[in-house]
């Protein structure tokens, strides 16, 4: 696959708060041959069990630096990616590359390339509207869910919190991350801001950023609505597995009617766990849900 794609310098990535963790790449996946994967790899080959991470936008897997330390303190194996677009992985610069398959194919490849096993999908944003698609298409890997502020788009607007959001991202060709979430996460210090924002130099690295709001599928002709309805049917009637749901109930976008929904189309999915004062990164209250989700799991 010849994708025209910019990296960004490793420097940007230095010495940014509350991430000691060393990168993992892959650059050969099926489809996806000379782009570089970034991920995040920590705890035992051999774990009981593997958290997988997956973040949405505009973030990368610096948002589950909180949560990263609990999983690890259980024994877990944590593999955290990067979309294509994203933090360290490369970042095609044609808006039109980035399509719900291009990122749903890729994530299967590199779940396949690493054989991870005895999964715990952990996904917010559209880490969840990809990642919710997965176990259907490899069951056997997938064995429990931590869900938080996402949905499943399946040809309607979620929200119109999304609509305003949407609206609002396409105005902003050249999104100012840090600020961004700063203003919506204004627990953030400074630094932890300006990390959100390393990965994008400039606006010509922020082609996936752009990108993302309009994939929402919205409209039922859209890529991805028949492969997301599939996906709801089988979370409705064929997932045998433990779910924690937590959400973030000042979040605009995505919050708790929108979860509300996704609780009733997810088989036995408990009651959430509501943090009233969090907004749509509710990572950012990640060490709480973590401790919390492990504990309704019965490991602690």
């Amino acid at each position: 696959m010849m994708t025209d794609a910019l990296r960004t310098p490793d420097d940007r990535f230095e010495g940014l708060p509350g991430w000691p963790y060393t990168p993992h790449y892959a650059d050969d996946l099926p489809g996806y041959e000379g782009l570089r994967v970034h991920y995040v790899d920590k705890g035992p080959k051999n774990a009981v069990r593997t958290y997988l991470c997956l973040h949405g936008q505009p973030t990368w897997s610096y948002l589950y630096r909180k949560m990263i330390p609990v999983f690890l303190d259980s024994g877990a194996r944590v593999i955290a990616p990067d979309w294509l677009g994203f933090g360290r992985s490369d970042k095609p610069v044609a808006d039109e590359t980035y399509t719900f398959h291009f990122h749903r194919n890729m994530m299967l490849a590199l779940i396949e390339r690493l054989d991870l096993k005895d999964i715990t999908l952990v996904c917010q944003d559209w880490g969840g509207l990809l990642g919710l698609t997965l176990p259907p298409d490899m069951p056997n890997r997938f064995e429990r869910l931590i869900v938080m502020n996402t949905t499943l788009a399946t040809g309607t607007s979620p929200s119109e919190g999304f609509n305003a959001w949407k609206a609002y991202s396409a105005s902003l060709p050249d999104m100012d991350v840090a600020a961004l979430m700063k203003r919506g996460t204004p627990v953030l210090s400074d630094e932890e801001a300006a990390a959100y924002g390393a990965p994008f130099p400039d606006a010509s690295y922020k082609a996936g950023v752009r990108r993302f709001p309009d994939l929402v599928m919205v409209e039922p002709g859209m890529d991805g609505v028949e492969t997301s309805k599939r996906a709801a049917a089988w979370w409705a009637q064929d997932w045998h597995g433990d779910t924690f749901m937590a959400v973030g109930g000042a979040d605009p976008v995505l919050g708790p009617p929108v979860m509300e929904t996704l609780r009733a189309q997810i088989r036995r999915c408990p009651e959430p766990m509501v943090i009233e004062d969090a907004g749509h990164f509710v990572q950012e209250w990640g060490a709480p849900i973590a401790k919390a989700a492990l504990k309704a799991f019965g490991e602690i």
